[in-house]
């Protein structure tokens, strides 16, 4: 079995060290220079598990006086069920502030961009077909907790005041709200989710490791018609999210 990055070996050993007390929360660790020596390894292998160590939240470092233990993110509950579509506004901000957390994000939007194939394939079009896609960076207090690429068909809503997500009267109400306000009433979504791991691009976003373990989730809203109007791609880290699914019984 071939042998861990010295990295990772130093990480898991320090976060073990942690975890039995060795060091507790506020308390400042030996300086790299110690700690490569006590590991016999160089002083950037240290620092490659200082830092990882920092991503996940169990160290952070402090400008000119060194890295210092602090305590673990919080794992928060993601749960995906169409109760969030039924409490008005956006869904992202009402579970953020269900959790004491203020939600935000940004956005850029990009009108008549050509749908890609597995894009099409989702929305029922013909590649090609002009679609509005926005990318979305998800903000719990100031820090980025998810991603999503949204791509909605022109010619749903092209010319009307909701053709541009995060513009207009209806701006960052959610696909929803927005499409019952042109007629077009949402009534059914389904979510495919996919496991996987973090690019370059995604972990420096999210502030976490390249590799690191991500759940996208693959998403799609249905028309009364059985017409697809919004397809997207939501991006969640797993050190920060457990996703679970809510369903009702029908009596």
């Amino acid at each position: 079995m071939p042998r861990e990055a010295p990295y990772l070996e130093v990480a898991e050993s320090l976060r073990a060290r942690i975890h039995a007390g060795e060091w507790e929360v506020g308390a400042r660790l030996p300086s790299r220079a110690r700690l490569a020596e006590e590991y016999g390894v160089g002083r950037n292998v240290t620092q490659r598990a200082m830092d990882r160590l920092i991503t996940e939240g169990l160290l952070e470092g402090r400008a000119g006086s060194g890295t210092y233990v602090r305590r673990p993110r919080e794992r928060m509950r993601m749960v995906r069920t169409r109760r969030q579509e039924n409490r008005g506004g956006s869904p992202f901000r009402a579970d953020m502030r269900e959790r004491g957390v203020t939600g935000g994000w940004e956005s850029h939007s990009q009108a008549r961009q050509p749908a890609p194939p597995a894009i099409a394939e989702r929305l029922g079009i013909e590649p090609g077909q002009p679609c509005v896609f926005t990318r979305y960076e998800f903000l719990a207090d100031g820090q980025p907790v998810q991603l999503s690429e949204s791509w909605e068909p022109m010619a749903v809503t092209d010319g009307t005041p909701v053709v541009l997500p995060e513009m207009g009267p209806l701006a960052g109400a959610g696909v929803v709200a927005r499409m019952r306000s042109i007629g077009v009433d949402v009534v059914r979504v389904v979510e495919v989710p996919r496991p996987g791991r973090a690019t370059q691009e995604q972990a420096n976003l999210l502030g976490i490791s390249l590799g690191d373990l991500l759940l996208t989730v693959e998403r799609t809203y249905y028309d009364a018609e059985g017409r697809a109007v919004e397809t997207a791609d939501v991006v969640v880290p797993d050190a920060r999210w457990e996703v679970a699914y809510e369903f009702g019984v029908d009596g």
